[in-house]
């Protein structure tokens, strides 16, 4: 499954955060569509490297959690400077 784009919170469009993330369009799957970062987060921590970022090098999405405790989901990291997913086209 690939993670092709992103959907920021409200008022956020532009931002360059992680935890900005609302939701993740997944495609590859029987119901493809946008799903909740937290949704993605426990699916991710059942099914390790499911899902990749539909960007060179295809990273693995993998869960993470924030020092507040939210559940949000990133790239593993590689050459780039940034996250992959953050490079991924926004609605």
């Amino acid at each position: 499954m690939y993670a092709t784009k992103i959907k920021m919170k409200h008022g956020c469009y532009s931002s360059g955060s992680l935890l900005e993330i609302d939701s993740v369009y997944i495609e590859g799957c029987k119901d493809p569509g946008f799903f909740k970062k937290a949704v993605l987060h426990d699916f991710l921590k059942e099914n390790p490297g499911a899902i990749q970022v539909k960007i060179w090098p295809y990273p693995n999405v993998v869960p993470a959690t924030s020092s507040a405790g939210e559940k949000y989901v990133r790239s593993t990291p590689n050459d780039y400077t940034h996250d992959n997913l953050l490079d991924l086209p926004r609605e």
